[in-house]
């Protein structure tokens, strides 16, 4: 860290080149670097969060305007900026390219490509920091954002708009959930933005490998701020791929996004908070912690029809320590987000995957973003769940247990081995709704529990390939009355017409006029087949009288049947 006792005050004026005048750019001085953050003399009318450029092409943002002088956050390192240099206003917020070219790419928080596939076309730049949509221009949750995972759609529905937070220890599948998530929506219209702040390169690399190999990555964009990466990088990711997101949204398209974590934002806005010497508060964070979140995850929105109708659903994740949600951090997000999905260690510990806990898991938005029939399978399901939970805990201190507590406690061990499901193969929303009407209606409760997931798949493999003949079993006296409707109405047409052509209409003899005006010939086979179509409006109607007698007959049959 170099600090001057002395201030040096630049020249601020620069000639325009052009000659017709001298345009003025406000330029300062850099009195303190180190860390990652500059203090500098000067710039009176630098914005909060203006981004500035150094002498050497270095980018920083202005975060902390004190009188006299400003603080900046360096965008990289700060290697080659030293005591003295000038240091001048871009006119410019922070801003990201955005547009359908982002798609199946990989960029760091600046929004520049590290895929090593070339420069990205995109339709134009937008500012990270952009106030979230207004209660007007927003209409209710009422779609539903299929997870694939039939603990999370059925028990914690997540609705297109909404903020969902996955908060949990770590190792406990929070980012195996997120994953599981995008991949479900391929074929779904809905694009995705993954956002790893502060995570291991390795990780996200084995991450974008599982994208790619899927053929997620196609309708994805990752923006990559690892931990080796400096905190201001890590700090503007996420409202980063939040500009990404929303530009689509304006479109009228579904997004979603994941900022994977917000514990490590936290903890690098508090890093940045601390070098600007910022006041400290509660576990060593700043006041405005809780803006910082809730200005970001606020950007979430379900818009009306008249605003496009676009939709932006946000999964943050949040790192607990030893299951304490009542943390600073865990308990700001919450109160912002519209529910939680809490992985539980011991249940991860167990070997149940993934390992969510149904009783501290709610969802705000709940049967609003479930289709109508996973809304009444799902229903009875979850207070079964709850129930097994505290027959569980109880029965432990009991041996001699009457029948319907064992008949409880039998049908929640299955639903606990239903919603068991491996990771990175997410389940169709009809599939899930198939094998929960099959657990529901009691008809897994003679199977082995170490058979019950066999049994899923092959009930809906024999589904798969016996869906025809199933239809026909349910609707087959529909299909048969049909059929000989059709049968009939077909056989009266033919048979009118077979008549007509057997009886031809003859036409009366032709009028004198009509022999003059032999010229018109136009005219004349209009006027011989007028009558033979009358004829043929008769043997119609007389089809369709015969029809009705025949619907009112079979009709009447079924229901003495």
């Amino acid at each position: 860290m170099i600090i001057v006792t002395h201030v040096y005050i630049p020249a601020t004026a620069l000639a325009d080149s052009s000659g017709s005048g001298a345009s003025f750019t406000e330029a300062g001085t850099v009195i303190r670097v180190g860390d990652g953050i500059a203090r500098v003399y000067g710039l009176p009318n630098a914005m909060s969060g203006e981004l500035l450029e150094f002498s050497n092409g270095t980018q920083g943002m202005a975060l902390n305007p004190d009188e006299g002088s400003i603080g900046i956050v360096i965008m990289g390192s700060d290697v080659g900026i030293k005591e003295g240099d000038p240091v001048k206003l871009t006119g410019r917020m922070i801003e990201v390219p955005v547009g359908d070219g982002m798609l199946g790419r990989v960029v760091n928080a600046l929004g520049e490509p590290i895929d090593d596939k070339g420069p990205i076309e995109a339709d134009g730049y937008r500012p990270i920091e952009n106030p979230a949509p207004s209660v007007i221009s927003r209409s209710a949750v009422t779609r539903p954002l299929q997870t694939g995972i039939k603990a999370i759609d059925a028990l914690v529905p997540i609705g297109k708009g909404q903020r969902e937070l996955i908060i949990g220890d770590r190792q406990t599948g929070k980012t195996a959930i997120a994953i599981d998530t995008i991949l479900n929506q391929q074929g779904e219209d809905v694009y995705c933005v993954y956002v790893a702040i502060g995570q291991k390169a390795s990780t996200v690399a084995r991450i974008i490998k599982v994208l790619n190999d899927t053929g997620a990555m196609a309708y994805t964009t990752v923006v990559l701020s690892t931990a080796n990466e400096s905190a201001p990088l890590q700090y503007i990711s996420p409202y980063a791929g939040c500009a990404i997101a929303e530009e689509w949204m304006n479109k009228g398209k579904d997004v979603l996004i994941i900022y994977d974590d917000l514990s490590k934002h936290a903890v690098a806005y508090r890093a940045i908070s601390l070098l600007l010497g910022r006041p400290p508060g509660r576990e060593a964070y700043p006041g405005d912690v809780f803006y910082l979140h809730s200005r970001l995850l606020e950007r979430a929105a379900c818009m009306s029809a008249q605003y496009g109708g676009g939709t932006l659903t946000i999964l943050p994740i949040v790192e607990t320590q030893e299951g304490d949600i009542s943390a600073y951090i865990p308990t700001n997000i919450i109160s912002i987000t519209d529910g939680q999905i809490y992985p539980e260690t011991d249940l991860f510990n167990n070997g149940v995957r993934p390992a969510i806990n149904p009783g501290l898991s709610v969802s705000r938005v709940g049967g609003s973003a479930q289709i109508p029939a996973m809304k009444k399978i799902a229903g009875p399901l979850r207070i079964e769940y709850a129930q097994y939970k505290e027959l569980a805990a109880f029965s432990q201190f009991g041996s001699d247990l009457n029948r319907d507590t064992l008949d409880r406690l039998n049908h929640g061990e299955r639903i606990m081995e239903v919603l068991k499901q491996s990771q990175y193969k997410p389940m169709p929303v009809e599939n899930q709704v198939l094998v929960l009407y099959a657990l529901s209606n009691g008809h897994m409760d003679d199977i082995e529990t170490r058979y019950i997931r066999r049994f899923q798949t092959d009930l809906i493999q024999c589904i798969d390939e016996n869906v025809c003949l199933l239809l026909f079993v349910k609707f087959k006296d529909e299909i048969i009355i049909r059929a000989i409707l059709f049968m009939i109405g077909c056989g009266s047409i033919i048979s009118g017409l077979y008549m007509l052509r057997c009886n031809p209409y003859q036409p009366p003899a032709l009028r004198a006029e009509d022999i003059i005006n032999y010229n018109n010939r136009a005219s004349l086979p209009l006027y011989e087949y007028a009558a033979s179509w009358q004829s043929l409006y008769i043997v119609v109607a007389g089809s369709l009288i015969v029809t009705i007698f025949a619907i009112i007959t079979l009709s009447l049959f079924m229901q003495s049947q």
